[in-house]
């Protein structure tokens, strides 16, 4: 079961549309903030209805896999955007105080919820072609499913095993010097500012990989890890909040509590959205190969 050319030139052409609109066009519209690739109100909304539009040409460019490649327009784009901007590490450092950077990880925390949006918009284009196109080719009514509250857990549980998952995936892949601290008489670790690419790989593959065990044993879409994204920032800032005095006290900038705390939330959710959904494929794909590859 491996990708023909033809889907991975529609792979590569709904990618494009991403990256022309959002990482490219949309960069020049909303003038972000070059540290974090952050925007306002403003930039957001622009930022929402690109995303919109890259979905819907990735959707046609894409035909007929529209609906399950198109969607990867919007997170192709924020990918861009991601490696465009800055680091963590180049954020702190112009937050030297405890209290700015207090102030700072505080504003972060419900960053990944506008990154999350953007990528919900640029799937829903995707999807409502994709809906309008099926009611055209039937035109019979489907019966209303039962409801399975089993369906519901295995939601619940995914969206949390997704989050554990990530973050033990993350600090094995996102490496860097690692130097031992004290807080009183109790040692902590404390990581250096992991390279751009690292990051890329490590946010990429812990995703894919949750993303890939949730579907093998839970039969779930990429959609939970995908929100799982919000949750793992949340936690590893709150946990650079608990030793933020001590950082900004005795350690440079470029120096975390874990691997976690160096990742943007724009990278988070780009990549991770990228990773979730080529997880999702490669554990159909797996079932796929044992069913009838072995």
């Amino acid at each position: 079961m491996e990708l023909s050319w033809t889907m991975k030139l529609r792979i590569a052409a709904a990618a494009a549309a991403g990256v022309v609109l959002i990482g490219i066009l949309g960069w020049q519209m909303t003038e972000p903030a070059v540290t974090t690739g952050s925007v306002g109100l403003r930039g957001a909304v622009t930022l929402v209805i690109l995303a919109l539009i890259a979905g819907f040409i990735g959707y046609f460019v894409s035909w007929p896999h529209g609906h399950q490649i198109g969607i990867l327009a919007a997170p192709f784009g924020l990918a861009v955007w991601a490696v465009r901007s800055g680091s963590m590490a180049s954020l702190i450092q112009v937050h030297p105080t405890a209290a700015q950077r207090l102030e700072l990880i505080t504003s972060l925390k419900w960053e990944p919820i506008t990154w999350l949006v953007i990528v919900a918009a640029g799937c829903a284009g995707p999807l409502l072609c994709w809906k309008v196109v099926s009611k055209k080719k039937t035109s019979k009514k489907k019966e209303r499913s039962k409801v399975n509250p089993i369906k519901y857990l295995n939601a619940i549980t995914a969206l949390a095993a997704s989050g554990v998952m990530a973050q033990f995936f993350l600090r094995v892949f996102a490496q860097d010097v690692s130097l031992m601290g004290t807080i009183g008489e109790k040692q902590i670790s404390v990581l250096a500012q992991p390279a751009t690419g690292q990051i890329v790989f490590a946010v990429f593959a812990s995703f894919g990989l949750a993303a890939f065990v949730v579907k093998k044993f839970l039969d779930v879409s990429y959609i939970w890890p995908i929100i799982s994204t919000f949750f793992v920032t949340i936690f590893a800032l709150g946990v650079y909040a608990k030793n933020v005095s001590y950082l900004a006290g005795y350690w440079p900038a470029a120096f975390f509590p874990n691997a976690i705390v160096s990742v943007l939330p724009v990278e988070m959710v780009a990549f991770g959205t990228l990773g979730s959904v080529a997880g999702y494929w490669m554990a159909i794909r797996f079932d796929f190969w044992r069913k009838h590859e072995i």
